[in-house]
């Protein structure tokens, strides 16, 4: 399964934003892996400063389960000064639909 969505990076963090996902913390990597995450990407688009996210999973459920967890919590909080967040510190962001997939 094929997931995208977008989130607004704040301007001025782009080198930061970057800095802190190489490499992202190990037990975060961990928890993706083992809630079925089978790979993650984040793009920037420097015109915009919007950050659009692709991610291949195993299931969706247990990809919302992420967020549950407190190493994604404190990832969050960690991130929460780079970007427009909601009340809990999650990144906001807008799920974006697939309209074409090409795949050998």
């Amino acid at each position: 399964m094929r997931i995208a969505f977008k989130m607004n990076l704040f301007p001025g963090n782009e080198k930061e934003y970057k800095k802190r996902h190489n490499p992202i913390w190990s037990e975060l990597e961990n928890t993706l892996i083992s809630h079925g995450v089978k790979s993650y990407t984040i793009f920037h688009d420097r015109q915009t400063n919007y950050l659009f996210g692709y991610a291949e999973i195993n299931n969706l459920q247990k990809w919302h389960e992420i967020a549950e967890t407190e190493i994604c919590k404190k990832w969050w909080h960690f991130m929460a000064p780079l970007m427009e967040v909601n009340k809990d510190e999650s990144p906001v962001t807008t799920n974006l639909e697939e309209v074409f997939h090409f795949e050998i």
